[in-house]
């Protein structure tokens, strides 16, 4: 059976895996991306989770903007979406705005067979492509402190680890971290019955402010809003992520690891207080295996405190490392590594490996924070499809 011969190979359908290829369907690509679509969003993330950006920051990308949310279902200024609508908005889209280009067959590696790209399935099938897109989301960079890395999977988690917590019920669970995703993992174990703290380095939480749908002139030039939220920097960041590419390399990752710190969400704090205990001003040093688990902490002064708990969740973030793209051959992994962990990426998303873009989280240390959400999916599908066109329909050289 000959193997089919394809333009773009998306690998990824979520939501810049979906936004990049109802861009390149429409510039008249033969496409397809794989993946159960929204698969991520909706197995690990915990059920009841509710999205942080606003409403109308979360549009997937469409060429001519037919499919936002707001198409799918209008919500009010302020109004969380629940990422189970999100889920079934994302699948919507891909229905509409991609169709039968949609192949949910999972793709187990990655190479290349001469100057094509070569996609293994589970299925047993082979795919050559001749440019690949890797939209890989969250998942493959969850980032668990070295602190619990010795503790076994029953008794230490990553927060994308879990989507029912249900199963907490009457047990005790400590959630370290900061971030919405802490904060809203601790509210809705507890809110699940579980006995739940929440441990982590700041001396006080911070929490997003009630929005405002009226704002006095005075407050909209101090603090416009934007797709990330309200000041003058989130508005440069959303606005202008390919400005930020030309930044020095320093400045970008400054900018990555500053900008919208960790926050909860101000609908989620009267939950919060009500339910869940917190231990600040403390950083997790060690981690050992008793009778349930044994945290080590350290506070600002140096004093070291025990706590026994007996299970424990690191909703610790995020790091992109090209190490841990598994599905990549060898030999593509490290030509795509050779500028250190993070990819370093053409104004089109373009790796070292001609034809080979990386999109979505992995593209952040790159492109900016707009990266991290999914905000920035129309940019970067515009980007990427610009690039895939110039390069496919480009005269070959004999």
């Amino acid at each position: 059976m000959r193997t089919p011969v394809i333009d773009v190979a998306i690998v990824g359908a979520g939501p810049y895996g979906l936004s990049v290829a109802a861009h390149a369907l429409d510039a008249g690509l033969d496409t397809r991306v794989f993946g159960r679509p929204m698969w991520a969003w909706e197995h690990h993330m915990p059920r009841g989770m509710l999205l942080k950006s606003e409403p109308d920051a979360s549009h997937l990308g469409d060429p001519d903007r037919r499919y936002g949310l707001d198409a799918y279902r209008r919500y009010a200024y302020g109004e969380p979406v629940p990422v189970a609508e999100f889920v079934d908005y994302g699948r919507w889209f891909g229905t509409r705005a991609v169709g039968q280009a949609l192949d949910e067959s999972e793709v187990v590696s990655v190479g290349t067979e001469g100057e094509m790209f070569a996609l293994s399935l589970a299925s047993g099938e082979s795919v050559l492509a001749r440019s690949a897109v890797l939209a890989l989301g969250f998942l493959p960079f969850a980032h668990r402190p070295g602190a619990l890395a010795a503790l076994p999977p029953d008794a230490a988690t990553h927060s994308s680890d879990h989507h029912e917590l249900g199963g907490f019920a009457g047990r005790d669970v400590t959630v370290v971290g900061a971030g919405q995703s802490a904060l809203e993992t601790a509210t809705l174990l507890a809110e699940a019955g579980a006995k739940v703290r929440v441990v982590a380095r700041t001396r006080m939480l911070d929490w997003n402010a009630v929005p405002a749908e009226r704002r006095s002139a005075l407050d909209r030039v101090l603090a416009p809003r934007s797709g990330l939220g309200s000041g003058w920097p989130s508005v440069v960041w959303s606005r202008l992520p390919g400005a930020v590419r030309y930044l020095p390399r320093p400045a970008r990752a400054h900018i990555v690891r500053t900008a919208l710190g960790p926050a909860g969400s101000w609908w989620l704090r009267e939950r919060f207080d009500d339910a869940v205990t917190v231990t600040l001003g403390t950083r997790l040093t060690a981690s050992e295996r008793r009778d349930g688990v044994r945290l080590h902490l350290t506070d600002v002064t140096g004093a070291i405190t025990t706590l026994d708990t007996e299970h424990v969740i690191a909703a610790t973030g995020y790091r992109v490392d090209v190490a841990r793209i598994g599905l990549l051959a060898d030999r593509l992994r490290r030509a795509v590594a050779s500028s250190g962990p993070t990819p370093r990426l053409s104004r089109t998303f373009e790796t070292s490996v001609g034809g080979l873009h990386l999109v979505g989280l992995a593209a952040a240390a790159t492109f900016g924070p707009a990266m991290r959400f999914v905000y920035g999916c129309d940019f970067a599908a515009r980007r990427v499809t610009r690039g895939l066109t110039n390069r496919l329909r480009r005269p070959r050289t004999s």
